[in-house]
């Protein structure tokens, strides 16, 4: 397969050049444990790397997406190309050892599960970066009573922060993802079932897009007697759906030739499939997570978003550090801190 070209080292390097100038991302002294994955999210390591961290310690695991030493390779090329080769290691698979080593932790694909046991591993301060806002945080990613028990800290993410931006790649997310499923958004009356921040970021971009947009939190709500398509984007709950069978049943009442796209929840696919309803993506997504990635678009989003977890735990070091005080609040909502003080969180 021709690699795109959006992902040549040169875009690449020069984004995350950009994001660690934008945000001072500086982990300077410090070693940080994260995952060496593929595609646009080889940049992860590459990143802390290039904000000055001391040490990176890049997990990574055999995957569809492939094997340890193509990771591996893929990383350490990225890292040749910008000159942090030598402070950058790729091991496969996470042990006690290793987190042992860390002041900071990414709540990332190849690191998670972080357990009780991993988390009575690491030293009192470790920040765990949640690589996400806090409000989406999943129960299953982490144990946050472990974290208190063991004065491990944890940060949520600032995505919205205008260094970062991340969510303005929302609406180009969804028109992605209809594109996808086979249905031009110019032109379309589109339903919009959100109860979280994505809302006014997801029904921006579908009406620059073209479409017209309608928000509701049920299918129920809804006014309009026709719909080319239902993006679901709602808060996943714990043990039970965003759209559940009686849903199913009212969308093919009302709009039996609808395309329901699952942006954000977990819905129940069986019941729409019995109803002759067709979810895309065509396969579903891991629960709780995104129907659709952001390295859809390509690197930059990618690098904003890592960029924006290094930084949320960057600022939470440095707030508990003795003798050196942040002020880059703003970058960090504190899920633990030396306290026990613990943000609202949906879970």
């Amino acid at each position: 397969m021709t690699e795109r070209p959006g992902l040549r080292p040169g875009r690449i390097v020069s984004s995350m050049r950009a994001s660690v100038k934008r945000c001072d991302l500086d982990l300077r002294g410090l070693t940080v444990l994260t995952e060496a994955a593929s595609g646009a999210y080889v940049v992860t390591p590459v990143l802390a790397a290039l904000a000055g961290a001391e040490r990176v310690l890049a997990v990574t695991r055999p995957t569809r997406y492939g094997t340890v030493e193509e990771v591996r390779a893929a990383t350490l090329a990225l890292a040749r190309a910008t000159g942090v080769e030598d402070r950058i290691t790729v091991v496969a698979g996470c042990s006690r050892d290793l987190v042992a080593q860390a002041d900071i932790v990414t709540n990332s694909g190849h690191v998670r599960p972080l357990d009780a046991p991993t988390i009575a591993a690491m030293k009192p301060g470790t920040v765990i970066a949640l690589m996400y806002e806090g409000w989406e945080f999943r129960a299953e990613d982490l144990d946050l009573d472990a974290c208190q028990a063991a004065g491990v800290l944890v940060a949520g993410s600032n995505e919205r922060h205008p260094h970062f931006d991340v969510f303005s790649y929302l609406g180009p997310l969804a028109v992605k993802l209809l594109a996808d499923a086979g249905v031009g958004v110019y032109g379309s009356t589109i339903l919009l079932l959100c109860d979280n921040p994505f809302s006014d970021y997801l029904s921006k971009g579908l009406r620059a897009a073209g479409a017209t947009v309608e928000i509701a939190t049920r299918p129920c709500e809804a006014r309009s007697q026709a719909f080319d398509a239902i993006i679901v984007s709602l808060t996943p709950r714990k043990n039970s759906l965003v759209l559940d069978a009686a849903d199913a049943r009212t969308i093919a009442c009302r709009w039996p030739d609808v395309v329901v796209g699952q942006f954000f929840g977990d819905i129940d696919r069986a019941a729409l499939a019995e109803h002759d309803v067709v979810a895309w993506p065509a396969a579903a997504p891991a629960p709780g997570h995104m129907g659709v990635l952001l390295s859809e678009l390509g690197p930059d989003p990618i690098v904003r978003l890592q960029a924006a977890g290094l930084k949320s735990a960057e600022a939470l070091w440095r707030q508990n550090s003795p003798g050196r005080r942040s002020t880059d609040r703003d970058y960090v909502e504190v899920l633990v801190d030396r306290n026990g003080v613990r943000c609202a969180v949906s879970c």
